[in-house]
């Protein structure tokens, strides 16, 4: 199997989600920020110049959100395996990568950002 090094990304995705283990977090929600790269090979795509053989971002970007707005789980790790699921539902993509950001996790302390970043691939 040859390796993919062609990225597709989606940067910055805010979604609002109930997900975390305090009753506060799932009452009243928080905002996500959602990185993705999605390996995969766009050599077929830029050749015919067809979306088709590609992943269309767009489309990506809504059924991410429908995640991080869906279901709650007690874990930002939970969050991003189901998010590269979503990923590796696209038959082109080999590989991703997903990073959630949780600016505004309960630490009782000044911080700038959590984040858990996976990568999971189809082998």
């Amino acid at each position: 199997m040859v390796s993919v090094t062609d990225r597709v990304s989606l940067r910055g995705l805010r979604v609002r989600g109930r997900h975390g283990v305090f009753p506060a977090e799932r009452e009243l929600g928080q905002e996500f920020v959602v990185d993705v790269t999605l390996f995969l090979d766009t050599a077929p795509a830029a050749a015919g110049d067809d979306l088709t053989k590609t992943v269309h971002y767009g489309e990506l970007a809504e059924k991410l959100a429908a995640v991080v707005a869906g279901e709650p789980v007690n874990l930002v790790e939970t969050l991003a395996q189901r998010l590269a699921d979503t990923c590796l539902s696209y038959d082109l993509v080999e590989r991703a990568e997903v990073s959630v950001h949780k600016p505004a996790a309960p630490i009782p302390l000044p911080f700038e950002d959590v984040v858990v970043t996976i990568a999971r691939s189809r082998t």
